[in-house]
């Protein structure tokens, strides 16, 4: 399972990685990080994704997430 992280609380930017809650190991958004790489495609086989407040996204919300992603 993953987290989404907070903004940014100085800039209002969205954070630069994921949480992989099993190990609390940071994920860059690096489409060279093998981490990065199984994050997308455990999130395109049904791994559950928490919003930065904990809630559980949705399937749509999660697939809408991935689109965004390079």
């Amino acid at each position: 399972m993953y987290k989404l992280l907070p903004n940014t609380p100085l800039k209002n930017e969205p954070a630069q990685c994921i949480l992989r809650l099993s190990d609390n190991a940071f994920i860059p958004f690096d489409p060279d990080n093998t981490d990065y790489q199984a994050f997308k495609k455990d999130l395109a086989n049904g791994v559950a994704l928490q919003d930065d407040t904990g809630t559980a996204m949705s399937a749509a919300d999660i697939t809408t997430f991935l689109q965004g992603l390079k």
